[in-house]
């Protein structure tokens, strides 16, 4: 399992975009922060982009992250949850 440790989390929506959001967290064994950008027209299907928070780090980190965002439903759920937390509380 990846551990991760979310950082900011952010949530808006509008009638024309849906929902949109974004995620900054640390992986633990990797040397930069990530930040993943979320978009859902009804918050059911979500499109994703992930990227390194600050600059660059190491290719093949953000490469094995993307991978296991690809297979690991309950990470990537986990990330939603934390967008949805804030737009909840703001």
């Amino acid at each position: 399992m990846v551990e991760i440790t979310i950082i900011q989390a952010s949530m808006s929506y509008s009638k024309e975009d849906g929902y949109i959001g974004t995620v900054a967290f640390t992986v633990e064994g990797h040397s930069e922060p990530y930040e993943v950008a979320l978009q859902s027209k009804k918050g059911k299907d979500w499109a994703y982009s992930l990227l390194f928070r600050h600059g660059s780090g190491k290719e093949e980190d953000i490469l094995a992250l993307e991978e296991r965002l690809e297979e690991d439903d309950e990470l990537f759920d986990r990330l939603v949850d934390a967008a949805m937390a804030a737009y909840r509380e703001a």
